[in-house]
């Protein structure tokens, strides 16, 4: 902890989604004071954020695109981080569904097969760990793949959890540490003295703080007394999803598979997501019938079975977009506002390495090097600090 702090800081976070909660649940570990503010109840229905409605998918292997070299090794990283936080979590706030069977990403038809035979020679050219396996292969693996699977590829590091699951136990485990967690609490300003973010300004009235960490997801640009330089260039980028019930005994599917236009993430509970649309229509809510249509089709295709099975639920959700796809980490042109949002369709996976590089920044002054590329200040002319004294903090 730097010199320059007399006590440790009192922290305000904006945000209970997992990133914002899984910070303040470690700051409050290390004997911060720390008050989480959410507009809704976290981790339910009632504020379809990404959060609650996301997948879980650990993928950093499979989801990996064209042009995202950068994120693979803020992903890959992560991903590493992922064993060590879920005994952390675990031990602190119960158990969070995590699964370790794997990925497929499966082909059904010849031009999806010569498809995945370059991506698999794109992936092991960056040293990714790929095992490419014939139709019957994959089948062996997943006897209720569909008949039409011609090839797949299984990434054996590519895991999940439930983010149901994650959330609670969060905010359990915030709680067991100190923490104090304020639901629909939307906060309405952020207040800053001289250059300094000093409180926030919430509907249940202000709150004094020396360090704001602003991690409200898509709604994180939408926040009064940001300056506009530094507000973060997020947006929603809309999913659709739902989930139909398997035999919990029998289940249909044990790894995670990605298959053209769908992803289906096998529950132990029985429960089998199927997800998701990606849509550009602000926050616009509700699910449609082309939405539904789309992903039932596409899951038909490559599991056949699912035609026989209930469907329990479907939601929608805003990723936090930003403009490279990839989140903003670390501080602000304003002192002791520091930024953790914009983690598009990353946010469960990257939350090791956000929770880490925030407090790391907090509690030593310093931003860790696999963070510096993700600096808010890519995006503008605001200067780029990766170390912080958090001026006046904990005085």
């Amino acid at each position: 902890m730097p010199a320059s702090y007399s006590k440790k800081p009192a922290v305000a976070v904006v945000g209970g989604g997992v990133c914002g909660l899984g910070i303040a649940w470690r700051l409050a570990a290390a004997g911060c004071e720390v008050d989480v503010f959410d507009r809704a109840e976290v981790g339910t229905p009632a504020s379809p954020a990404a959060s609650w409605a996301a997948a879980g998918m650990l993928a950093a292997q499979a989801e990996y695109e064209p042009g995202e070299d950068g994120l693979l090794g803020l992903c890959r990283e992560s991903q590493r981080r992922w064993p060590a936080f879920v005994r952390d979590l675990e031990a602190a706030g119960g158990a969070i569904g995590y699964r370790d069977e794997g990925t497929l990403v499966v082909a059904l038809t010849r031009d999806d097969t010569t498809r995945l035979h370059h991506e698999a020679e794109r992936q092991r050219a960056h040293g990714l760990e790929i095992q490419s396996l014939s139709g019957a292969e994959a089948r062996h693996l997943e006897p209720w793949l569909a008949p039409a699977v011609q090839a797949a590829l299984r990434y054996p590091g590519d895991h999940q959890v439930d983010n149901r699951m994650v959330v609670p136990a969060l905010v359990r485990a915030l709680a067991a540490a100190g923490g104090r967690l304020h639901q629909n609490a939307a906060i309405t300003r952020i207040d800053t003295v001289g250059g300094t973010a000093r409180s926030v300004q919430t509907s249940h009235g202000r709150h004094p703080a020396d360090v704001v960490v602003l991690a409200a997801g898509a709604w994180s640009n939408q926040i009064d007394g940001v300056p506009e330089r530094d507000r973060p260039p997020v947006r929603p980028v809309k999913g659709q999803m739902l989930a139909i019930r398997m035999n919990p005994a029998a289940p249909l599917l044990n790894h995670v598979v990605w298959a053209p236009g769908v992803y289906l993430v096998p529950r132990r509970d029985g429960r089998l997501v199927i997800g998701a649309t990606v849509e550009e229509r602000g926050f616009e809510p509700g699910t449609t019938a082309g939405g539904m249509l789309g992903l039932l089709h596409a899951a038909w295709r490559a599991l056949p079975g699912i035609q026989e099975l209930a469907i329990l639920d479907s939601w929608w959700g805003f990723r936090p977009g930003s403009p490279d796809d990839a989140p903003l980490l670390g501080p602000s042109s304003v002192a002791n506002l520091l930024v953790a949002t914009g983690h598009h369709r990353n946010g469960i996976l990257l939350l090791p390495v956000t929770v880490d590089a925030i407090c790391s920044l907090i509690l030593d002054g310093t931003l860790p090097g696999f963070a510096v590329p993700f600096h808010p200040a890519r995006f503008g002319d605001a200067p780029c600090r990766t170390s912080t004294s958090m001026a006046s903090a904990g005085h």
